[in-house]
């Protein structure tokens, strides 16, 4: 378990430090481009890879996530940004429900009783836990933040999951090209803000990047090792993880940050324990 509680720590470090960025002004395009730099050095460190499963052809999908991680990277700090990290966490966490969408609509799964309700409970809790009195325009545009990472790390899920399944390449070298990826998309959308903008590159954000990316690849890498050390029980891994990062985010947001949370919010939080519970339980009966 103590694999899962140093993952669940660094994923909710990674939005604590994406909130702490504007009061810091750490330009966050460079942060995290330079996060993925670090990400490839410590993916050589601790998964080693070959380097001639690296010089392989990488399947496309290596390339598509590539390209989409730097940009929801960006989505989710702008989102831990304007709404906070109580809802921003949340939202990710139940952006689950979009493989097992594609798990129904695509692979022509059977769904259990306890995932229907999960499904229909974690709707429920998005909309209860993003609601908000407020009707300024602002505010309203602001919501559409945590809706794109909802569906991008859905979507990401997804591919992560096809990846997986691709004999044609180790799935740890697989990981490293996409960090590769990564870094070279954020570079090119960098350079652009340099040549056009004319933005400086400082050395604060590089270091800002490496902390980061230090968090960013811990979460990544004690969660396989979770999975590895309670290979038996991956439904306890998916649940410990998922309602760990809710509740750790909820209480970082709430007392170190004063994020506002109403009492609907709250019945919201409670509701998205409560989907992640059902759908773990499903799949537990499902083995």
């Amino acid at each position: 378990m103590i694999y899962i509680f140093l993952s669940i720590c660094c994923s909710v470090t990674v939005a604590v430090l994406l909130k702490l960025a504007r009061r810091y002004q750490i330009n966050v395009l460079q942060a995290v481009m330079w996060n993925y730099l670090a990400a490839i050095l410590l993916s050589f460190l601790f998964f080693k890879p070959a380097i001639s499963t690296i010089t392989v052809v990488p399947p496309a999908l290596t390339l598509v996530l590539g390209v989409l991680l730097p940009v929801l990277f960006l989505v989710l700090a702008a989102s831990v940004r304007n709404i906070g990290i109580v809802k921003t966490d949340i939202a990710q966490r139940l952006s689950l429900f979009i493989p097992i969408l594609a798990a129904l609509f695509l692979f022509g799964e059977q769904f259990s009783n306890f995932r229907i309700a999960g499904l229909i409970v974690g709707f429920i809790a998005i909309f209860l836990t993003l609601f908000r009195k407020s009707t300024g325009r602002s505010e309203k545009f602001s919501y559409l933040y945590p809706v794109l990472v909802f569906i991008g790390f859905g979507v990401i899920d997804v591919i992560f999951k096809q990846l997986a399944l691709d004999q044609s390449i180790p799935y740890t070298s697989a990981l490293l090209i996409v960090f590769c990826v990564s870094f070279l998309v954020a570079m090119l959308i960098l350079l652009y803000t340099v040549a056009v903008k004319k933005q400086k590159v400082q050395l604060i954000n590089f270091a800002c990047g490496i902390v980061l990316g230090c968090f960013n690849f811990g979460n990544i890498l004690f969660y396989m090792k979770a999975h590895r050390a309670l290979s038996g029980n991956p439904s306890t891994v998916f649940a410990a993880m998922n309602m760990g990062v809710i509740l750790l985010g909820s209480l970082v947001g709430i007392v170190l940050f004063r994020e506002k949370v109403s009492r609907i919010n709250y019945i919201g939080i409670t509701l998205a324990l409560a989907a992640i519970l059902l759908i773990t339980l499903s799949q537990a009966n499902a083995v």
